[in-house]
């Protein structure tokens, strides 16, 4: 490892800023080829300690030169927008990428995906690069924290070679035995057992068997048992041939001596082995008292003979088709018709419409249906006039799930053809869910199969119980456990479970099974490391957040032991409380000193203060980013004037509320939810006030997705808008409903999923836009329409490119090459379309526009206006309005529905959730969006933030902190109220910083 010289004697100055006359004496051009200088190459041996860029000119970066040193933690910083991420991952870690594919052969490098080469002038010091972003979670709903970290992997394996086996049908443990293990077994029995030992030949077997007969006779073998017949001669037994036969060979009888000597255990061995071999490995002992056992030397249960398949590791994925339970193909859930979904509302009868199925009864020309609830009613002596919460559950239940064989005799009076016609008839009743089961399956209309599936929801399968485990596989234990329940447990639980597992395995079990603990127990400790005790193996990927998935992957390159490798990590920090980011340090600096290169990109002030070298970007985003404004200690970056986030380091800038040290006061009412259970969730009931900003807190794992996104988030969009959300957790209540009228959930996922998608469009400017093209005077005498400005529509857009403004080249195994359209030059419309011009711009131009630039240019267009304004409050003043959708980070993706919220006519009585919305915020980004949020709640909304951040936890009107801990330890709300009293509350990890921030 190369000198470590104290890091305040680098100096990036000694590179000179990019110009015209560097360019020329780095690289000298000759006629068909380029070369590099002498100059590039001398710098390769003055700069080994070093990452150099200079000319780095991707997306908004400006050209800047950049030196980085190797094996110290670097921190990358900046306003959003301000090229943080182009630089780190677009530049940096693309070019090593690149690299290292170049440096395979073509063929290989034809199935690997392409890397373009970024725009830069020169990079040297590039080590092999790993990046952990936050895109890298697997959406696949089978993939989980177990397939992601291998730990399950090593976890099946221990299952495979040492679990215990049980019968699927009794229960009891089966284990493969030989001769040695099956004598010491019956020498075991009490002295005196009289015991027969039998080899099974023949079982309901057909036919002539005068020839299997024969053999064991010519061997000397004369009593069988024949049909449950015992001690039946051998010789000269007749059989019927057309019925099925069952023959048992009598091998020995012995009884158990008082002295188990040698010769008495030779014997046994010696019987046990013929037995074996003539029963073709299986041998049954019967005892004096007629009990039987079954002893095998394949999986056979003792009691039942049920056969139990040899099982491998990949019996226990649910992925593959070895272990999956067929039922529900390893998924754990079938869609299935959900009670809760049939009934609308409790507090009215079965007639005034308490169910969806059958509406409001009393309304409907039709008795039919009424006439057999009223025979049912009647056999059960139940009055339907009581509310459907009155009805006794076993009537309850008969109209669900049928009455079974129970016959209930139905009497209808009616008219048909204009006569009165009767029916009368005992039947049993089948249900509402098997009735909507049955049309589901028959009905071949797709409008009817939606109106179906409305009343069904994803439910665990039946089968397996949510286990998407086959029978055989969730019947072998380790350690008392099945490997679903071990699965289940959380991160530091599992390696408590595996350090007493080393203490219970006898010597040939460690043997076998020591690798595999050493390798899994490793695994699970780095995870522990970094934060992630609470997590499941059995937690979906998908369910979790951007920050858990990087330190995952984290852990997993710990646990690689790599050294001299650039790492390059997207704010590791999201989702960890402020307590967890201590443990997070410790295990950035852990992959430093082993002798790496971290580059963060990271808003967390800790982080910041913990870095070795603090590069600043700004001064702003956008076109007005993309410079370096300071690089240095994190005390160089303060001393310097032009850093912002050296100002907020150092104190003299500082995250406020605005409205400064006031606080709003409960008093609209409350909406509360009580008896949630969701995970770790204990029957918490909590209690969120109308009209405040209220943030929701706790360490990592302790709740608070559950509580919100799981189930109160659903369960109101079921109640407000009468549309089902995904699952809801389960509850037993919800009061409040009345105080609001809608539910918005502004999440991070993207805002589009193709290029074409952009801020114009999905903030519905993009129609106003082209509006206002199509009212211009040129347009009108032309004919044109407001769809003639959209390049998605032919017509308007350029149609050699089919409006993408780019083509594609196939260059094999290089990567793809995107050249602009001859055509359009990259605009996406053809010409006719760019000749109609609003105030001096087409329409190509004005999509190119920040926000900043069309804030001014549509001044006297008010719809537009009011939109643009509302993404320049968010921060968003940098973003074009026609880039493209893929391109936005989640933080971005989530202020851009910010925007879209706040640019809609206020109504009031709205509720707002948002899930960490200061990801991916400088502490300027973040002043910005309180001063959003609380806009939001001056109009008369309900702000519902899920936070970790203690900047804007303090500037809340009402907290609601839960834990103590994560995972299983977590799942109580330990404190609510303002961040003053919460501050209050010694058990609260949120109240001990709250306690230092606000001096109480």
């Amino acid at each position: 490892m190369p000198d470590a010289s104290p890091l305040s004697t680098f100096d990036s100055t000694v590179y000179r800023p990019y110009s015209k006359q560097l360019l020329e004496e780095q690289v000298q051009v000759t006629p068909g080829r380029r070369t590099r200088s002498r100059s590039q190459q001398r710098a390769r041996t003055l700069e080994p300690d070093k990452i150099v860029i200079r000319g780095a000119q991707q997306h908004n970066l400006r050209h800047i030169d950049v030196a980085i040193p190797r094996y110290k933690l670097v921190v990358l910083t900046g306003v959003s927008g301000s090229g943080k991420s182009t630089l780190a991952f677009d530049t940096i870690y693309a070019e090593g990428q690149r690299r290292y594919v170049e440096s395979l052969s073509p063929f290989v490098r034809h199935f690997l995906e392409k890397v373009e080469k970024p725009k830069v002038d020169f990079i040297d010091g590039l080590s092999p690069a790993i990046a952990i972003e936050q895109k890298t979670v697997s959406k696949n709903p089978r993939s989980s924290v177990g397939t992601v970290t291998e730990v399950i992997n090593y976890i099946r394996l221990l299952y495979s070679r040492i679990g215990t086996a049980h019968c699927v049908q009794c229960g009891d443990a089966i284990a493969p035995q030989n001769a040695t293990t099956m004598a010491r077994r019956l020498s075991a029995l009490p002295v005196g057992t009289e015991l027969q030992l039998l080899a099974p030949l023949v079982h309901d077997h057909k036919g002539s068997l005068s020839e299997i007969i024969a053999q064991p006779v010519r061997d000397g073998y004369t009593l069988a048992r024949v049909d449950g017949q015992r001690n039946v001669v051998l010789a000269g037994l007749q059989l019927f041939e057309t019925q099925k036969h069952t023959i048992d060979l009598v091998v020995a009888t012995l009884q158990v001596p008082q002295e188990r000597d040698y010769a008495w255990n030779e014997r046994l061995v010696k019987a046990i082995r013929a037995a074996l071999r003539l029963g073709g490995g299986k041998l049954l002992v019967i005892m004096a008292d007629g009990e039987e056992i079954t002893l095998s030397e394949q999986r056979v249960c003792g009691r039942c003979g049920s056969i139990f398949p040899e099982l491998i590791s990949a019996h226990f994925s649910p992925n593959l088709p070895l272990g999956m339970c067929h039922d529900c193909n390893g998924l754990g859930t079938q869609m299935e018709v959900d009670p809760a979904l049939i009934v609308e509302n409790p507090d009215l009868s079965i007639l005034d419409g308490a169910l969806r199925w059958y509406g409001n009864m009393r309304k409907k020309k039709s008795h039919w249906n009424r006439d057999i609830l009223q025979s049912i009613a009647d056999h059960y002596q139940v009055d339907l006039e009581l509310p459907w919460k009155d009805l006794p559950q076993k009537f309850r239940d008969v109209l669900f799930y049928g009455s079974g064989k129970e016959q209930i005799v139905i009497i209808h009076h009616g008219e048909r053809d204009e006569r009165n016609w009767s029916y009368e008839g005992a039947n049993t009743v089948s249900g509402i869910v098997q009735d909507i089961k049955r049309r589901f399956r028959e009905t071949a209309s797709e409008g009817m199969r939606d109106m179906y599936m409305s009343y069904m929801s994803q439910q665990p399968c039946s089968a397996c119980n949510g286990t998407r485990l086959s029978a055989e596989v969730r019947a072998v234990t380790l350690g008392g456990k099945t490997i679903h329940e071990v699965g289940n447990m959380t991160i530091d639980r599992l390696v408590e479970w595996l350090d007493a597992l080393y203490e219970t395995l006898d010597d040939e079990a460690f043997e076998i099974a020591q690798e595999a603990l050493n390798e899994a127990s490793q695994r699970l400790q780095f995870m522990l490391n970094v934060g992630l005790h609470y997590l499941t193996l059995n937690r979906s990927a998908p369910s979790l957040s951007g920050g858990e998935g990087q330190r995952i992957r984290l852990a997993s390159q710990l646990g690689c032991g790599l050294v001299g490798v650039l790492y390059v990590l997207d704010e590791p920090s999201i989702g960890l409380h402020a307590r967890d980011q201590r443990t997070l340090m410790e295990t950035l600096l852990q992959l430093r000193d082993l002798g790496n290169t971290v580059l963060v990109v990271e808003h967390d002030e800790e982080t910041m203060r913990n870095a070795d070298w603090l590069i600043d970007m700004g001064p702003g985003a956008g076109v007005l980013g993309g410079e370096i404004v300071a690089a240095g200690s994190p005390e160089m970056v303060i001393a310097e004037q032009r850093s912002l986030t050296g100002r907020y380091l150092s104190g003299a800038l500082q995250i406020t509320s605005p409205n400064g040290n006031h606080r709003r006061s409960p008093g609209a009412g409350w909406l509360s939810i009580a008896g949630a259970t969701l995970h770790n969730l204990k029957q918490v009931e909590a209690r969120i006030p109308i009209g405040l900003l209220t943030c929701i807190t706790g360490v990592s794992g302790s709740g608070k997705s559950s509580l919100i996104n799981g189930t109160l988030y659903p369960a109101l969009t079921r109640a407000l808008h009468n549309t089902p959300e995904g699952d809801v957790g389960p509850y037993k209540r919800i009061e409040g409903l009345k105080h609001l009228d809608k539910v918005i959930n502004i999440t991070q996922d993207a805002i589009g999923r193709t290029p074409r998608s952009n801020p114009a469009t999905y903030v519905g400017m993009f129609d106003e836009i082209r509006a206002v093209f199509a009212n211009t005077e040129e347009a009108r005498e032309r004919g044109y329409r407001a769809d003639r400005f959209s390049f998605n529509v032919e017509g308007g857009r350029c149609d050699a490119c089919k409006g993408y403004g780019q083509k594609v080249i196939e260059m094999h195994f290089l990567a793809d090459v995107w050249v602009t359209c001859k055509d359009c030059q990259g605009t996406r419309f053809n010409s006719d379309t760019l000749d109609i011009r609003y105030k001096g711009k087409n329409i190509a131009e004005v999509l190119a526009m920040d926000v900043q630039e069309a804030l001014e240019f549509f001044a006297d267009q008010p719809k537009l206006k009011r939109v643009l304004q509302t993404l320049h409050d968010v921060g968003l003043d940098y973003i074009k309005l026609g880039q493209s959708a893929t391109t936005f980070s989640g933080g971005e993706a989530q202020r851009i529905k910010l925007a879209k919220e706040l640019s809609r006519v206020a109504t009031g009585r709205t509720l707002y959730i948002l899930d960490e919305p200061t990801t991916g915020l400088h502490f300027a980004d973040i002043q910005r969006l309180l001063d959003v949020l609380h806009r939001l709640v001056d109009a008369g909304n309900t702000v519902l933030v899920i936070e970790h951040n203690m900047d804007v936890i303090k500037t809340a009107d009402w907290l609601l902190d839960l834990g103590p801990e994560g995972g299983d330890a977590g799942g109580y709300i330990l404190a609510q109220g303002t961040p003053e009293e919460v501050a209050r509350v010694d058990e609260s990890y949120t109240g001990r910083f709250l306690r230092e921030m606000l001096h109480v």
